[in-house]
């Protein structure tokens, strides 16, 4: 039951009501007036962040036997058994918040307003908190194996050859 309402949490903030805050700053407009290229633009991006944060929880339940949501080290799902260093995990260290990130990217792009971007920019800056308490828990959790992993993977991407 924890997992579903951490589940359900999850998508009331991050999927439904940060981007409704976003909009409500950015006067509401409504889709007729958001000019076509820009709308499809911003849905793409949107729609291919929403992919990797879904892939990136997928993955994180399947592998890892665990829930993504903890928040400031206090645990609102049964945390992951293991450490995923495969899967979009090999990519990013963090690649649901990637994902996520690219989610608000695209919906800053549709709205194209200052204020949608200062509620992206404050969600970041507190969302990079967050990723650093994690990471204390992931090296508590896991030790060496941890530390190599974030030695050969990047925060939010990472590019191979």
């Amino acid at each position: 039951m924890r997992q579903i309402l951490g589940y359900l949490l999850g998508f009331a903030v991050f999927i439904a009501g940060i981007p409704a805050l976003m909009w409500r700053v950015a006067g509401m407009p409504s889709l007729s007036e958001i000019p076509p290229a820009r709308l499809f633009a911003g849905g793409l991006i949107a729609l291919g962040g929403l992919a990797l944060s879904v892939w990136s929880i997928v993955y994180m339940k399947r592998v890892g036997e665990g829930n993504p949501f903890d928040a400031m080290g206090h645990e609102v799902a049964p945390r992951t058994k293991h450490l995923m260093t495969d899967g979009p995990y090999r990519f990013s260290r963090n690649p649901m918040l990637s994902g996520t990130y690219l989610y608000y990217s695209g919906v800053c792009i549709a709205l194209w307003s200052w204020w949608a971007l200062a509620v992206f920019a404050l969600v970041a800056l507190l969302m990079m908190l967050q990723v650093r308490s994690e990471e204390k828990r992931l090296e508590a959790d896991f030790g060496e194996e941890y530390l190599a992993y974030k030695q050969r993977t990047g925060r939010f991407f990472t590019f191979r050859r």
